[in-house]
């Protein structure tokens, strides 16, 4: 197995070759620039790399990605201290070989990360995970603010009203009904009304008592 060192701080690379000090038929090579990376793994591109995304020279995610997707029997190691909901996101949902952790992990995070590497497989670390998810609520939260008659719509749904019920209820058209009746569907990204009230209870927008279906 050859390990390529992509991080500049000398520090973090005595500690790495130190915790794969004890593989067996180990190769262990730096790279100080994504240049000299590249050819490296253009010579033995079954490589493990270790890389501190932030400390080196790749323009933006996207370019990280290409590299990723040129040498697909690499497997990547990411280790920083600073990285971005919206990098790790793109990182998780369109690499299948990159495993994740910052560089404060726990020392059985990172050898977690060296092992699952070494089978194959791909580590994430908790605070990642955690993090993914933390944004992937406030995203949903900012989408699927419904407005205060969107609510009342979804709750007399909740409560087995018909279109033309709920039209007579607040002296609209049932055309204006169905309007809002897609627009909260459209939030809650839901197709069919037992779908909106499940997602609308689970959000708190309206109350268990309110749900008739």
């Amino acid at each position: 197995m050859n390990f390529i060192i992509a991080d500049n701080q000398e520090l973090t690379r005595y500690a790495i070759e130190h915790l794969v000090d004890g593989i067996e038929g180990k190769t262990v090579e730096h790279a100080h620039d994504k240049t000299e990376l590249t050819e490296k793994l253009k010579r033995q591109e079954n490589s493990i790399v270790f890389l501190d995304y932030t400390l080196f020279d790749f323009f933006d995610v996207d370019n990280f990605l290409i590299v990723g997707q040129r040498f697909p029997h690499t497997r990547w190691i990411l280790m920083s201290d600073d990285l971005t909901p919206q990098f790790l996101r793109s990182v998780v949902y369109q690499s299948h070989n990159v495993s994740i952790l910052f560089k404060d992990a726990p020392l059985r995070e990172v050898t977690q990360a060296i092992h699952s590497t070494l089978r194959g497989e791909r580590y994430i670390s908790q605070r990642v995970t955690e993090i993914l998810l933390m944004r992937q609520q406030q995203e949903w939260e900012q989408q699927t603010m419904l407005t205060p008659t969107e609510v009342e719509v979804v709750r007399a749904i909740a409560q087995g009203k018909t279109t033309k019920e709920i039209a007579a209820e607040r002296f609209s058209s049932i055309h204006t009904i169905n309007t809002h009746r897609k627009n909260l569907f459209r939030k809650l990204h839901v197709n069919t009304a037992h779908e909106a009230i499940k997602a609308a209870v689970r959000a708190g927008l309206i109350n268990e008592a309110d749900y008739f279906i």
